[in-house]
């Protein structure tokens, strides 16, 4: 489940209704349009894995498990009838087992879990909506490539480019600070998710990715390019396979992803006139009740 950059990368449903358990789905304006409640987070587990390190948020205070409880509630009144989630794509066998221990209410009595398996977003947010609608399964999607970051630096300070070298480290520094800083202030867990999915931070994201990381080496350097191009097509097949899971009765699903990821599947949705974005801001408004 490595992510690379997912705070800045960060810190990134629909089956037939034999697997929904609410029958009722709300209609949409448009009928030919599915409707995709992306939403962007940053891994609640925090292991580290990304190049900006961020300080911890604490998943299971209780404050961030009433929002959480809330958040589910909103999100599951939505009723999106599948949730697909940042899971190895060839790992579905797993995920189903440890979704059938949540759903029998025997998955946290195990004292042995780790941090991964008891904070991750999965766990905490994907299965609590599954299982209040009652959906059979959550969809993995992820899908692994390479990320030569550390080649792209090697290639940038050998062509001593730097005012690139410090555009990357700023970019890093700032969304560090400003995550850092929001946790500092007391910020919530819905305000961080909020944060994690505006416009500037997905913006942000994806000029670092796929503008600044081209202009890497020398004319003769292709790590740049190699890590974008790496980038897209790893999520590309995420975007391929949700699309592929998706049924033609299916309206509404749920896509749970770092926010580097909900950042460059809001370019792909945006180009597909069969698919459109639903905000979670505007589902926790929606269904206040």
């Amino acid at each position: 489940m490595k992510n690379y950059i997912t705070l800045l990368l960060v810190f990134l449903i629909f089956s037939c209704k034999k697997e929904q358990g609410n029958e009722q789905t709300k209609p949409i304006e448009n009928l030919n349009s599915k409707e995709v409640l992306l939403v962007g987070t940053f891994h609640y587990n925090n292991p580290g894995a990304d190049i900006a390190k961020t300080k911890s948020f604490d998943i299971l205070s209780q404050e961030s498990q009433l929002e959480l409880k809330e958040i589910s509630k909103r999100i599951a009144a939505y009723n999106p009838t599948k949730i697909f989630v940042e899971w190895p794509y060839n790992e579905q066998k797993e995920l189903d087992s440890l979704y059938q221990l949540y759903t029998k209410g025997q998955y946290f009595q195990n004292d042995s879990l780790s941090d991964f398996y008891r904070k991750n977003e999965i766990f905490q947010l994907a299965f609590k909506i599954a299982k209040q609608n009652r959906l059979k399964k959550v969809y993995s999607i992820d899908y692994t490539t390479s990320f030569p970051f550390e080649d792209v630096m090697k290639d940038i300070q050998k062509n001593n480019q730097s005012e690139l070298k410090k555009k990357i480290e700023d970019a890093i520094s700032k969304i560090t600070v400003e995550f850092d800083n929001q946790i500092d202030s007391g910020a919530s867990l819905t305000e961080l998710t909020y944060y994690l999915n505006s416009p500037e931070i997905r913006s942000f994201s994806n000029h670092f990715h796929n503008n600044l990381m081209l202009q890497a080496g020398s004319p003769n350097d292709f790590s740049g390019p190699l890590l974008t191009s790496e980038w897209f097509k790893r999520n590309l097949y995420m975007w391929s396979l949700i699309q592929k899971k998706t049924l033609e009765s299916d309206q509404r699903i749920m896509v749970l992803v770092g926010a580097s990821h909900a950042a460059m599947f809001e370019l792909f949705i945006k180009e597909n006139k069969d698919w459109k974005i639903k905000e979670l801001q505007e589902v926790m408004k929606n269904n206040d009740n």
